[in-house]
């Protein structure tokens, strides 16, 4: 498989810090067997496609008391998307850590349930929309309790990692566009008018 100078330039450089974090992580596995392989899997279903952020994006949009959050957690969750999956996934097109049979990761891979992923993997899509809705809600909301909204994203990190359908160095990445993306959408929500947030319901 040929990979682009970006990818084989990440592959290369921070391969004993992918492959030391990634057995760190699988020593949950090493602890306790399959127990956390499920906990996990649940976890990455909320960052499928950013599907089920959005769908709590919106429903917070509906009630006035939480629309501020919901608003600015649609809009960060749609930047992130389109910085991870419309430019950096394709420029750098870095496959799958379980792409290389031969590998260290994709023995792990195997032992974790086989998760198959469709896209390229760096940044981790999963990571960037948690950081990004995540970052809102801490933004948003009293910084004394909306700290905790982070343990979710830190969780989904964690969750890729552990599922071998990212490198470490992916989930940094995806971490750092996330709270970029966060910080941007919250700046925009605080632009649109007051009658977007008091206008309905």
């Amino acid at each position: 498989m040929e990979l682009t100078a970006s990818a084989l330039w990440l592959n290369t450089v921070f391969a004993g810090f992918d492959r030391n974090v990634t057995s760190a992580v699988h020593g949950l596995y090493d602890l306790a067997g399959d127990f956390f392989t499920p906990f996990f899997e649940f976890i990455s279903l909320f960052g499928k496609g950013g599907i089920a952020l959005i769908i709590l994006s919106f429903m917070l949009m509906f009630f006035k008391k939480t629309r501020r959050f919901g608003t600015a957690m649609l809009i960060s969750v749609a930047v992130g998307a389109i910085f991870t999956n419309l430019f950096l996934k394709v420029a750098i097109a870095r496959p799958r850590p379980y792409s290389d049979e031969s590998g260290f990761f994709y023995q792990l891979w195997l032992t974790v349930g086989q998760n198959l992923e469709s896209d390229k993997s760096f940044p981790s899509g999963h990571t960037t929309a948690a950081f990004a809705t995540m970052t809102a809600v801490f933004l948003v909301g009293n910084k004394k309790i909306s700290w905790t909204a982070y343990i979710f994203a830190v969780l989904m990190g964690i969750a890729r990692i552990y599922l071998v359908v990212h490198y470490p160095t992916d989930v940094v990445a995806g971490i750092i566009v996330g709270v970029v993306a966060g910080i941007l959408g919250t700046f925009i929500s605080r632009k649109l008018p007051e009658g977007w947030y008091n206008g309905f319901s």
